[in-house]
């Protein structure tokens, strides 16, 4: 218990003014001063559990949460837990742990927080606590530096004796670490690429479902990227997302499918998703309990009762495929995007993103990414890990800049690197030396330099520094990109988002080479026109409704510019004869036309629920079937249709067209 006397509650001049009587406080808690003469107010400070505890979780498995700020009591607890599993499974149970979204509210508090306070900040905390009653001591802008101080601080020790101690403990086990930030709209001091830099894989989460007030995808773009950002820069590569997790209020239960799931899982990977772990999938231990097993309200529900358990394995080739692509190689970003030191990428970008022009990436960087994992090259940014940017974008949320990032900024300026945005306008914390920032921001940005592109937008200073889109088409609407190099090899990945067919002349920034078509839905390569010229090459692409395609350039180009013969698919034949469909062993109809289960007035088949069986027969003489190729078309399709013909499988269909 500390107590402290202030002579008045608005005219402090400075932390001096503050009394410390905590040697004066009896055992029982009784105040013994002889106060000087005047009007003092006296703090009495104490601290206490929040009475937080883990969830969700079993009655037998819920306790309070564990204390983040101390390193001790966390490392006891995470030895406890993970020795459960090693007692249960011999020690050979479990390879990655992961630490989900943090839900453990408040904390600002522990048993050693003066002393850590002290010994980071260089100065004693105990006289500034009364401005976090509100309290300004000195004046209101020493009091908000105490502020930034105090949360920083808070922050490095989450960081620290929460996730950098787990790390620990796994590798210590030979295990591996999964970490997720906070998502949003929670409580969190802790900078999130800070706190994925510590993990093998860092992870984000997108939902399946916009949810009003936080899950939107808006802040899932931004927490990916957060993630991608780390994998990028610290050299991770791998970049995990919590995918498709849905509620199942408001008759959401149950409703997704590969093809309403697919947008979900483009936009993932647009941001730089490429690892899906999927929410959630329940052990269902029976068979006559149906849908089973569920995690209170919350899916996707991916299990084996889902009505189309038995196709998903076209949808999660898909994934796959698509991941392992988006795994090779390097991902190729001109801009690296900072963001300041006071507050998470999700909590500045959750409802507008970043001004980045269309044609170009970028990655977050941090105040450890400036310090520690940027230098200059040739006037640009490089990374040991082997990123390469071209320009530094600085945030307005940056204004407030500590004189560490400061300095390295200047380093970077005057070797060379484009810098664009705001100016640095103020040191927000209480050690900072206010002459030397001025000075440091003089040689910077009254000095001048050609390079400095002081309140100009990213738009403007790529076009100030004759850098070209990445990726460009002559309608980028709904158009997304992801540009991974590798030896040898270029790869694109590129996305049509709205619903829509489309074909698109692109220019992809690469020559040389021949372009090729991949599609990660069935694995099929195809060739593509192409015209390379001026360093670029112009691609006329084929897109289908919701479409993600690769487009790969590997093999060198023979010829400057090659012309194929467009593909036309002309109507040969419509099956408008009667559809019998079996739905189970059980019930055999007949559709004479098709129609939606729901118009029956049957209730077996206007409630049915699972995979029905629909036959049909038509004619093909051989002569015909040596005109050209034939496509099938199914036109409306409920979720997911696997097609047979003469009792050949052909393939699965989960998503438009079908």
């Amino acid at each position: 218990m500390d107590e402290f006397a202030t002579p008045s509650y608005t005219a402090l001049s400075s932390a001096a003014d503050v009394i410390d009587l905590t040697d004066k406080v009896g055992a029982d808690g009784s105040l013994d001063w002889e106060a000087p003469e005047g009007t003092w107010r006296i703090y009495r400070f104490g601290y206490s559990l929040t009475g937080k505890k883990n969830h969700p979780a079993p009655p037998e498995a819920t306790g309070l949460e564990v204390d983040k700020l101390d390193a001790d009591a966390v490392r006891e607890y995470i030895d406890y837990y993970l020795d459960t599993y090693d007692d249960a499974s011999d020690g050979q149970g479990v390879q990655y742990l992961l630490i989900d979204s943090y839900e453990a509210g408040w904390e600002t508090w522990t048993a050693r927080m003066a002393e850590e306070f002290e010994s980071r900040r260089g100065y004693s905390v105990l006289p500034w606590l009364p401005v976090l009653t509100g309290q300004i001591l000195g004046d209101s802008e020493q009091s908000e530096q105490f502020l930034w101080d105090w949360r920083k601080t808070i922050g490095e020790l989450i960081d620290e004796h929460l996730y950098g101690e787990v790390e620990k403990a796994v590798h210590e086990r030979g295990m591996k670490c999964y970490y997720e930030s906070h998502e949003n709209g929670r409580l969190y001091l802790v900078d999130g690429m800070d706190v994925k830099k510590s993990a093998d894989v860092p992870m984000a989460a997108i939902w399946a479902k916009e949810k009003a007030g936080g899950a939107d995808y808006m802040m899932s773009e931004c927490d990916i990227r957060e993630s991608a950002s780390v994998a990028h820069i610290y050299g991770q590569n791998l970049v995990a997302g919590e995918s498709f997790t849905s509620n199942g209020l408001e008759n959401r239960a149950y409703i997704f499918y590969p093809g309403n799931l697919k947008p979900v899982a483009d936009l993932a990977m647009s941001c730089g998703l490429n690892r899906f772990v999927i929410h959630e999938s329940a052990h269902q231990p029976v068979d006559d309990k149906k849908p089973g097993l569920g995690l209170l309200i919350f899916g996707q529900w991916f299990n084996r009762h889902e009505t189309w358990a038995e196709q998903a394995k076209a949808w999660t080739d898909y994934l796959a495929r698509s991941c392992h692509m988006l795994q090779q190689g390097k991902f190729v970003a001109d801009i690296l995007y900072y963001y300041g030191e006071d507050n998470s990428i999700t909590g500045l970008f959750s409802h507008a993103l970043p001004e980045i022009p269309a044609g170009y990436n970028f990655d977050y960087a941090s105040a450890d990414v400036i310090l520690n994992q940027v230098k200059a090259k040739g006037g640009r940014l490089v990374t040991s890990s082997g990123m390469s940017y071209s320009l530094l974008a600085l945030d307005s949320n940056s204004k407030a800049m500590s004189l560490p990032v400061l300095r390295k900024i200047a380093e970077l300026a005057k070797k060379g690197v484009t810098i664009s945005g705001a100016r640095p306008t103020c040191e927000p914390s209480l050690t900072g030396d206010k002459e030397e920032f001025a000075r440091l921001v003089a040689e910077v940005w009254d000095s001048r330099l050609s390079n400095v592109l002081e309140d100009k937008t990213v738009a403007e200073a790529l076009e100030i520094m004759g850098i070209s889109p990445d990726f460009a088409a002559d309608d980028m609407s709904g158009l997304r990109y992801v540009h991974r190099t590798l030896k040898g090899a270029e790869v694109y990945w590129v996305s049509n988002a709205t619903d829509e067919a489309r074909t698109v002349q692109a220019t992809f920034r690469t020559s040389g080479k021949k372009p090729e078509l991949w599609h990660p839905e069935t694995g099929a390569r195809e060739d593509l026109s192409y015209t390379i010229h001026d360093g670029v090459t112009d691609v006329v692409l084929p897109l289908v409704e919701r479409d993600a395609v690769f487009i790969v350039f590997r093999e060198k180009a023979r010829e400057p510019k090659v012309v194929l013969p467009e593909k036309v698919d002309i109507i040969f034949r419509h099956l408008d004869t009667p559809w019998t469909v079996s739905f189970g062993v059980d019930k055999c109809v007949t559709f004479d036309p098709l129609t939606s289960y729901t118009e029956s007035s049957d209730p077996d088949i206007k409630f049915f629920s699972g995979t029905a069986t629909y036959t049909n027969s038509t004619l093909i003489s051989e002569p015909e079937l040596k005109q050209g190729r034939f496509v099938m078309s199914l036109g409306q399709v409920g979720c997911i249709a696997e097609v047979f013909v003469n009792g050949t499988c052909l393939g699965t269909l989960w998503k438009e067209p079908y």
